[in-house]
This record gives C-alpha cells, sequence and structure tokens, in this order.
C-alpha cells in the first residue's frame, strides 16, 4: 500500500478481454470507497503499450498508461481471453516478473490466467480457472494446479474464473481494507446474493436443462461425477448404473426427468463440451482432441459434434482463428 494508505489495483487489458470482468471489480470498489466515505481504493487502466484496447464487447478502452511505465501498483491483474499473448513477451513477461519481485501482487482473472501462466508467475500456486477453459489449461500448463473454486487466494497470487466471481473477489478485498460489514452493503446495492469467498465452486449447468449440478438428486449428481472423471477412458452407463447401485432404467428416468436429457445424452454432451473446449483454446489437432474424449478417431467425434452442436469443429475453429493470427500464419492448425 503507498504512502496514502489507497491500495493502487492496475488492470492490465488485453485486446479482446472480457469487459464483464472489469466492471466487475471496479464497480464494488468504487462503491466501497463511497459507502465508508474515505478511499481506500484506487485503480488504473493498463495496455502492454499503452494504446487503445477493444474489448471482446467491441467497446474501445483508453489506458491510462503502457506496462513499462507501470509504477506504485500494489496489484496487477490480467484481463484477456484464453488465446491472449504479449506482442513481445519476452520483455512484457520481464516486466511482470519484475513487479512481483518488487512486491506487487498478481492476479488474473477468467482467461487471464493464461498470460500470467505463461509469465511464470503461477509456478508453484494453485489457480482459480473457469470450467469453460480447464481442459485447455491442463493441456497447456499440465505442471500447474487449478482448482474449481469461483476464486483462489493463493499467497500473492489472486484469480477468480469469470465476472461474478471477479465481484466476489472484490468483496474479499473490500473486506480486508475496510469490514466485513461494508463488503455486505456493497453487495446489497448491487444484488448481489451472497459473497462468496474460498472454497465454493463453480456451478456448471447441465447443458440440458435450466439448472445446475448442485441443484440436482444426489444419484444424478453422483453419475454426473462418475461421467465427469471418465471423459477419455469412457464409461458404459450399466457400470455407471451398477457402482450407483441403481438399475439403468432407473438411472435414464432420473436423468430424463430432472436434466431433460438422457444418461448418454448427457455424457455425450460433456464430452463435446470439453472437445470444444480445446478446439477453442489449444493447439491439439482433431485426432489429438478426439483420444483425449474417449474417440478414436477424428471422424466419429466430428459426427457427435456436430450432432451436439450443430457446426462442423473445424468450422468452429476456423471462426475463432480469424482473430488469432501469428506471423501470417493462423494457428492452431486443424
Amino acid at each position: 500500500m503507498n504512502q496514502n494508505n489507497i491500495i493502487q489495483i492496475g488492470f492490465l487489458i488485453f485486446p479482446g478481454f472480457p469487459m464483464a470482468c472489469l466492471t466487475s471489480m471496479i464497480e464494488p470498489l468504487r462503491a466501497a470507497n463511497e459507502i465508508a466515505g474515505k478511499t481506500a481504493f484506487g485503480w488504473t487502466l493498463v495496455s502492454e503499450d499503452g494504446q487503445r484496447v477493444q474489448a471482446s464487447a467491441n467497446v474501445w478502452f483508453d489506458p491510462d498508461q503502457d506496462l513499462k511505465s507501470c509504477d506504485g501498483l500494489d496489484q496487477l491483474f490480467l484481463l484477456s481471453g484464453p488465446s491472449s499473448k504479449f506482442t513481445n513477451p519476452t520483455s512484457s513477461n520481464g516486466v511482470l516478473r519484475k513487479l512481483s519481485r518488487h512486491g506487487v501482487v498478481m492476479g488474473a482473472i477468467s482467461g487471464g490466467v493464461f498470460p500470467l501462466a505463461r509469465s511464470g508467475l503461477l509456478d508453484g500456486h494453485t489457480a482459480s480457472v473457469h470450467w469453460c477453459y480447464e481442459a485447455a489449461f491442463a493441456t497447456e500448463f499440465p505442471q500447474l494446479a487449478a482448482t474449481q473454486n469461483v476464486i483462489m487466494l493463493d499467497r500473492r497470487r489472486l484469480t477468480a474464473s469469470g465476472a461474478a466471481a471477479a465481484f466476489d473477489l472484490s468483496l474479499n478485498l473490500i473486506s480486508e481494507a475496510f469490514s466485513p460489514d461494508v463488503a455486505t452493503e456493497v453487495a446489497c446495492w448491487f444484488q448481489h446474493p451472497l459473497v462468496r469467498g474460498q472454497g465454493v465452486t463453480q456451478r456448471r449447468p447441465t447443458f440440458a436443462a435450466e439448472s445446475t449440478n448442485d441443484m440436482l438428486p444426489p444419484i444424478v449428481q453422483q453419475a454426473m461425477e462418475i461421467f465427469a472423471n471418465h471423459i477419455e477412458d469412457t464409461v458404459n452407463i450399466a457400470d455407471v448404473a451398477c457402482e450407483i447401485g441403481i438399475s439403468v432404467r432407473q438411472l435414464e428416468r432420473m436423468f430424463k426427468k430432472t436434466t431433460g436429457n438422457s444418461p448418454h445424452g448427457y455424457y455425450k454432451s460433456l464430452r463435446m463440451h470439453k472437445a470444444r473446449q480445446l478446439l477453442l483454446y489449444s493447439k491439439d489437432t482433431m485426432v489429438q482432441i478426439a483420444i483425449s474424449v474417449g474417440y478414436t478417431s477424428s471422424s466419429s467425434m466430428t459426427k457427435s459434434y456436430v450432432e451436439v452442436f450443430g457446426v462442423h469443429p473445424k468450422d468452429d475453429r476456423a471462426k475463432v482463428n480469424m482473430f488469432r493470427v501469428r506471423d501470417n500464419t493462423i494457428v492452431p492448425s486443424a
């Protein structure tokens, strides 16, 4: 904290960053200053070169400074998509490491964990990774620990899985700087239903109904957990039912009633969502992706992919590659 006892927070924004993650952090901090009647938080926008940055919603932001000029920060959060990289990685990653050595707490929101991990500053730490990025994160950084918790405060590394989690992270910062009462009042201002701390896991959609997996009957949750643990090494529905201790017919009836889908349909959808993560956010080939989600060939995976998403996987990858060109070469390759 600087000599004025104001916590100075920098937000390093990359092209295509999720705008909601930025506002979800700044607005609670602004409200806390107003409620408490004193300024405990200050913030600044940073980009790698100081130039304007366009968010994913096509809104432009004018940073206050470039990364090399950062000075007097207490915390620095990276906001980006999972594919974001520095234009000059050697120099910019060096700046991040220098800031860390000089006591700046480093953090990341949503896809910002990817460039933070590429800088080496997540080595030896656990990061909160959004469930839609976890397969790609594990593929690129198999040596790093990730958690499904909405936020992770691991010593001098603060990470949040998404925009709502960023709000929770700010509430935790407010609670420390002011008091839990101020944090609660901020939450009430924004109609935030509860203040989530560490240890709260992300809620996942069931892909087939207007519900999340923690709202479902224990038997269905147990089956979903077994499915999630057998993506590459696939499991038969009959074996799942046997492990739970019910008949296949019972499992199918309960799945259909609570999710609107069959166990087989849910399992295929789960595998295809992981395939899509790898397709959009990794450089794996179609064959590698097929194997990682339990298929023996890319053609059989493609058939299931089209059934679930209604689009050919190569077309999906081509769309994201329109925004991901390096040295005149499309990445990743098909």
